[in-house]
């Protein structure tokens, strides 16, 4: 993956086949000890909260570092240097939302991580705490969102695309971009999203599930039906 002119440090190579380690995913992404501390930190949390709320599916906790760290850290160096609001939908256990405000600490940016279940919203504001990623918190529907204006919209398994185009809109800046996390049926759904959508898109391929991508949407308008 091509690094953008004076992006942070990111994934830099194809992740291993077996479950990767911590060290692993430090390696890959290139962060600091103190960072991955602050990720060990997170999982630690994570594992906890997931014997009482269900986060995350369970088989993806056997392979944590793969399955969402580097799936969500491998945003990082697609974020324009201009991005200043980062904004993700539906952040569940915080992937990839958190983990972008953790990387992108310090370096001026806003991350707002929108999420409806109460519960969730208690797991990220802990975990937030914890890790010191000083990302915003809004417990509300996603298309409930006012009063932002997101230079980049991120989502991953939150609805098809169609739908999440519905809730990135109002709150999408002008020339504002969506990354958008998508398993083997992305190309079905960005077909479907295409009948009512005018679109810019490319494709990357994803280094954390070979058969995943990353859509980078860009000039998104809706068609009209008049």
């Amino acid at each position: 993956m091509k690094k953008p002119r004076g992006a942070a440090p990111g994934p830099r190579r194809a992740p291993p086949t077996h479950p990767m380690t911590a060290a692993e995913f430090q390696a890959i992404c290139g962060v600091s000890g103190d960072t991955l501390g602050r990720f060990q930190a997170y999982l630690e949390v994570l594992e906890k909260w997931q014997r009482r709320i269900n986060l995350v599916g369970a088989a993806s906790l056997k392979d944590p570092w793969r399955r969402h760290f580097l799936d969500s850290a491998q945003l990082l160096p697609l974020l324009p240097p201009t991005a200043k609001v980062v904004c993700d939908l539906g952040s569940g256990a915080g992937f990839p939302g958190l983990v972008l405000a953790i990387l992108g600490r310090g370096g001026g940016r806003e991350f707002h991580l929108v999420e409806s279940n109460e519960r969730k919203c208690v797991f990220l504001r802990e975990t937030n705490r914890i890790t010191g990623a000083g990302a915003i918190i809004h417990h509300r529907r996603v298309e409930k969102l006012s009063g932002i204006s997101a230079d980049i919209i991120t989502a991953r398994a939150l609805a098809p695309l169609a739908k999440l185009l519905e809730y990135a809109i109002p709150i999408l800046a002008k020339r504002g971009q969506c990354l958008i996390l998508k398993g083997k049926g992305w190309r079905e759904e960005l077909t479907e999203a295409k009948k009512n959508w005018i679109i810019k898109e490319s494709h990357i391929p994803s280094i954390s599930d070979p058969s995943g991508t990353i859509l980078k949407l860009e000039a998104i308008s809706r068609r009209d039906r008049s």
